[in-house]
């Protein structure tokens, strides 16, 4: 056998080694399942002030409960004494109210505390919001209030403190951000006598509108140790880029331009 031949022989036992059934393709294994694609939230992150104008949102609207009234008094207008937006006082609210007298708000301890996100948020100032997926900033320039929203389901300890932004947790219902707030000070619903207690709990809901530039929400109020009734405003803001919250810079002194002169 001539050596080219032999050499042909030697790679074609070579070639037949390498099919064996030792060396033969083995199945290959299914691929793991990809991760679900994260859910896009809608952003609220920016600059937003309130508008008056926008209509009350049906969507919204359609969520609040039975046994609720409309407040509707967002924006500078306020209630005249003894008319609390439909609230029913309770025995001990009017107790309070029947002390309540509106010159103390000028005294100058008084003048620069704050209301409590209850009365605040439907106010004639803007927000400006920071928004992330673990919780959303949203801040306030009336008396420079700031909220952090959680958003990843965490509960407030044992000793959380009472304050005038309270525990908000949120979650997404669709398009719709949900946020439960409690541990909230005492303070004034309607700025004309009317409190809650520390034991009210608010309801929001947050939408866009179909073209991003309206941010909707409805404030949802349960404290019956206040009012019989529940509680509901309506508030929208309107997107405005390029701007930004300014300082509040309360100045108690300021209070003095409306004391009563002395006798």
């Amino acid at each position: 056998m001539s050596r080219f031949a032999l050499a042909g022989l030697v790679a074609a036992l070579l070639l037949s080694a390498g099919c064996s059934n030792q060396d033969s393709p083995r199945p290959v294994a299914p691929a793991a399942p990809s991760a679900p694609a994260a859910t896009v939230h809608p952003d609220f992150s920016g600059f937003w002030n309130l508008d008056m104008k926008v209509p009350r949102d049906a969507a919204l609207m359609a969520l609040v409960p039975p046994n609720t009234v409309f407040m509707d008094d967002t924006g500078p207008v306020e209630f005249p004494a003894g008319n609390y937006g439909g609230l029913i006082p309770t025995p001990a609210a009017q107790a309070a109210i029947r002390k309540w007298n509106p010159r103390d708000q000028l005294k100058p301890e008084n003048a620069c505390r704050p209301p409590s996100i209850v009365y605040a948020l439907q106010g004639p100032f803007p927000i400006e919001i920071f928004q992330s997926d673990v919780f959303i900033v949203m801040k306030l320039e009336y008396y420079d209030l700031v909220r952090i929203i959680f958003l990843d389901g965490r509960k407030p300890e044992p000793d959380y403190p009472h304050s005038m932004t309270g525990f908000s947790s949120g979650h997404w219902e669709g398009t719709t951000l949900v946020v439960e707030t409690t541990h909230l000070e005492v303070a004034t619903v309607t700025n004309n006598g009317l409190d809650h207690s520390e034991a009210i709990r608010v309801t929001e809901r947050f939408r866009l509108s179909p073209d991003h530039q309206v941010l909707m929400a409805t404030q949802e109020y349960e404290d019956p140790a206040m009012f019989e009734n529940r509680g509901v405003r309506f508030i929208a803001w309107r997107r405005q880029p390029g701007q930004h919250v300014f300082p509040y810079e309360c100045d108690p002194g300021f209070a003095g331009n409306y004391q009563e002169p002395k006798k």
